[in-house]
């Protein structure tokens, strides 16, 4: 299992490029592309041993073959064949990493290996966790090897990464473990929650009664549905579900909030322009009725409306610079 976001067209090319024609195990790939069509399985297919395409929801899984998650659809594994769905986002992103690691720990357990290349924020962090959980492996780019190191280094800070290496050398580790299968590892207890959410993803559907075992009430709201945000318990980095079933790390949910003020501001800042014009309308019919006190009202009235509309741009201006 591959995960990777910003800087991994160039990655995959330089991994898949690596791994023989023979590779003895399924490659499952999640690359942030969001819902912008994308011919990537053909491009990286240029270079790469390995046949390279979109997964097809139902499909069995070989080895062998490399699957992407198509655009605007999350990657899962059941039975030995993949998942295809439309469920909620993860981190403002579907695909996205954790969704994919979180099955494929549950399915494939000590035999899974989970991959973490170049990337911003930490999407895959969580899902690497499950995977080291149930016993696999978790193999991570070297974040001075990676375009975008910050998923990486997410990843090293909150697993305990089996690997760290350049991802030519990732390729040639991944041809040496692929043949040989793990010894079982027992499962912790605390498992729990790996495997609820896990059973969420396939049914796309949030039980709350389940939700309320393994999690806690944030007091947080989601950006995306506004709905309440459930903080799962022991989670490290905290880990976010609402009911809906959009899931957030602190970091993602930091980053959403962004966009959910900086959506807030600009509609602010559309209601006062509007205001503004009211005003300005009321004024002049004030004029034409030599209301001259009503017409001074409305005009000062107005300008402290635009000065209030100019404070929200430099402040949406400032948040841009930084």
């Amino acid at each position: 299992m591959i995960g990777t976001s910003a800087g991994g067209p160039d990655a995959l090319r330089r991994l898949l490029k690596r791994l023989p024609a023979d590779f003895p195990a399924p490659v499952l790939v999640v690359m942030h592309v969001g819902s912008r069509y994308s011919i990537m399985p053909r491009i990286l297919e240029r270079d790469a041993n390995l046949p390279v395409r979109h997964a097809v929801d139902a499909e069995p899984i070989k080895p062998g073959v490399v699957l992407m998650a198509p655009p605007d659809r999350h990657l899962l594994v059941e039975d030995g064949i993949v998942r295809v769905t439309r469920g909620p986002k993860e981190n403002f992103s579907r695909p996205a990493i954790d969704p994919l690691f979180r099955s494929a720990a549950l399915y494939y357990r000590e035999n899974a290996i989970g991959v973490i290349l170049t990337g911003l924020l930490d999407d895959g962090t969580i899902g690497l966790q499950a995977i080291k959980a149930y016993g696999g492996l978790a193999l991570v780019q070297d974040p001075l090897d990676a375009d975008e190191p910050a998923m990486p280094r997410s990843a090293i800070n909150h697993v305990q990464v089996d690997a760290c290496l350049p991802v030519e050398e990732l390729a040639d580790c991944l041809v040496q473990l692929a043949g040989s299968a793990s010894e079982q590892v027992p499962i912790a207890a605390y498992m729990h929650p790996i495997e609820v959410q896990g059973r969420f993803d396939l049914r796309q559907k949030t039980e709350m009664n389940a939700l309320s075992e393994i999690a806690v009430a944030s007091g947080l709201t989601c950006p995306e549905c506004h709905g309440s945000l459930w903080e799962i318990k022991g989670s490290n980095p905290p880990n976010f579900r609402c009911h809906t079933g959009h899931v957030y790390t602190a970091q993602g949910l930091n980053t959403a909030q962004d966009a959910v003020v900086e959506e807030a501001i600009w509609a602010a800042v559309r209601a006062l322009h509007e205001k503004q014009m009211l005003l300005h309308r009321l004024a002049a019919s004030a004029e034409a009725a030599n209301q001259t006190a009503v017409f001074d009202e409305h005009l000062a009235t107005a300008e402290n409306v635009a000065r209030h509309a100019e404070t929200l741009r430099r402040i949406i201006s400032r948040g841009s610079d930084t």
